[in-house]
C-alpha cells in the first residue's frame, strides 16, 4: 500500500502563519498537520504502508529547503519510504498527484493535506475504490457524490440545485493506481482541462464509465486546517479525542508557578507557566513562557513569549513575543506585538 499526498498549496487563506511554515507542516496538538494525517490513515487502512509520496510546492512559494528532510522522516517514522516530488505549476488536483508518477501504482490512497479526519472505516478488497465523504448542511460548496445500492453513481462539482449532501472530503482509495496514472496522463495529454486545470473529479468518472467500483467510506470528524479559526477549532477536537483515548500530552518537564492547566491541553517541552490559567484546549509549542496570562481555546507554536494576556481563540506562530489585552488574535512566526 502507498499514500500520495499532495501538498504544493502555498495556504493562503491561513496567513501570516503559512509564510515561514508550510500549511501541512503547521503543528496541531504536538504533530504536524500531514504527520497526523498519515498516521490516521494508516490506522484506517490496517496494511503495511510501503511508501508515502508527498507532493511539494517550489521553494519560491514558500516550501523552505528542509521540507524534504521533514516529510522524509514522518514516513520513516511509520515505517515506509518516503519520497518527495515538486509540482511546480498548480494546473489541478489531477496534475498534482500526477507529479507523483513513479510512485503511483498498485493499491494506494490519495489524500490531501487539507484536512484532518476521525474514521472507522475498513477497505473492501472486492471494490475498485472508495472515497471518503461526510455529510454536510451546505453541499453546493462542495464536490458530491450520489450513491445506489451502497456504489457510488455520480460526482458532482459544487451543485445548484440539491443532488447529494454526501461532501468528497479529499480522501480516495484506489484497488490500482496503474490505472489512475494513466487515466491522468490521458487528460494532460489531450489537454482535457475543466476550469483551466486537470481535475481528479474527471478521472473518477472516466474510471466508474470503464466499470470502475467505488464505494463511500464515511467519516465521524471531518477537521478543516485552512483558515484561522477552523484551525483552532481542529486543534480543540484533536486534543479532544487524544484525552478521550486516555493520552497524556502535557511534558513531564512543565514548570508550574501558581498555574493551573485544564485538560485537555498539549504543553510541549520546557515550558514555564507562571501564574497562568491554561485550558482547556490549548496546545503550547516546545520552549515557550506564559506569564499572567489566562489562555483557553488557542493554538500557540513553540519559543513563544506570552505576558499579561487573556487569550481565547487565539492562533500564535513560532518564536513570537505578545504582551497585550487583545483576545481572538493571529500573529505569525518571529512576530512581537507588545
Amino acid at each position: 500500500m502507498r499514500i500520495i499526498v499532495p501538498m504544493a498549496g502555498i495556504g493562503s487563506r491561513l496567513r501570516p502563519h503559512t509564510l515561514t511554515v508550510p500549511k501541512p507542516l503547521t503543528v496541531i496538538a504536538g504533530k504536524p498537520i500531514v504527520q497526523r494525517l498519515v498516521e490516521d490513515i494508516t490506522s484506517v487502512v490496517n496494511q503495511k504502508i510501503e511508501e508515502i509520496a508527498f507532493i511539494i510546492g517550489p521553494s519560491e512559494k514558500g516550501f523552505p529547503a528542509d521540507t524534504s528532510s521533514k516529510l522524509i522522516k514522518i514516513a520513516g517514522e511509520l515505517g515506509a519510504k518516503g519520497s518527495v516530488y515538486v509540482q511546480e505549476e498548480a494546473l489541478g488536483t489531477a496534475h498534482a498527484i500526477y507529479c507523483a508518477k513513479e510512485s503511483l501504482s498498485g493499491p494506494c490512497v490519495v489524500a490531501f493535506a487539507d484536512t484532518l479526519f476521525k474514521a472507522d472505516f475498513k477497505l473492501d478488497a472486492n471494490a475498485d475504490g472508495a472515497i471518503w465523504v461526510k455529510q454536510v448542511n451546505d453541499p453546493s460548496a462542495f464536490g458530491v457524490v450520489k450513491l445506489k445500492e451502497g456504489y457510488i453513481t455520480d460526482f458532482v462539482e459544487k451543485p445548484k440545485d440539491f443532488v447529494s449532501d454526501l461532501a468528497i472530503i479529499g480522501i480516495y482509495y484506489f484497488k490500482d493506481g496503474n490505472k489512475v496514472r494513466e487515466e491522468i496522463k490521458h487528460l494532460i495529454d489531450n489537454d482535457l482541462r475543466e476550469g483551466g486545470e486537470y481535475q481528479l473529479t474527471n478521472v473518477l468518472e472516466s474510471l466508474k464509465q470503464q466499470g470502475a467500483k467505488f464505494l463511500p467510506g464515511t467519516v465521524d470528524a471531518w477537521m478543516d486546517c485552512g483558515k484561522k479559526d477552523p484551525t483552532v477549532d481542529t486543534n480543540k477536537q484533536v486534543l479532544t479525542f487524544e484525552h478521550e483515548a486516555g493520552n497524556n500530552l502535557v511534558s513531564d518537564d512543565v514548570v508550574l508557578n501558581n498555574s493551573e492547566i485544564i485538560q485537555p491541553c498539549f504543553i510541549g517541552e520546557n515550558v514555564i507557566l507562571n501564574n497562568a490559567k491554561i485550558g482547556p484546549y490549548v496546545s503550547i509549542g516546545a520552549n515557550s513562557i506564559v506569564e499572567d496570562s489566562t489562555i483557553t481555546n488557542s493554538l500557540i507554536q513553540s519559543n513563544v513569549e506570552i505576558l499579561n494576556a487573556d487569550l481565547d481563540n487565539a492562533m500564535i506562530g513560532n518564536y513570537a513575543k505578545y504582551n497585550g489585552k487583545y483576545t481572538s488574535v493571529s500573529i505569525g512566526d518571529y512576530t512581537e506585538l507588545t
